[in-house]
């Protein structure tokens, strides 16, 4: 079973360590819609995406995987 975008971006933050706070500093997305993502009230760009895959340091199938 595949995870859904936000359940997947909630676990690969947590298999980095990372609070929320921390992943918006790193990636310089606000802390309110990382976490509109990770409650699945919003669906991030395509340029956050890729941002957020980077900074994750997965590829970005692993994240998108979930959108559809």
């Amino acid at each position: 079973m595949k995870l859904q975008f936000q359940e997947q971006l909630k676990t690969l933050r947590s298999e980095k360590n990372l609070s929320i706070e921390e992943l918006s500093l790193r990636t310089q997305v606000s802390m309110e819609k990382l976490t509109a993502y990770e409650n699945g009230e919003q669906i991030p760009s395509t340029q956050t995406i890729l941002i957020l895959s980077t900074v994750l340091e997965v590829p970005v199938s692993n994240l998108i995987d979930g959108l559809h």
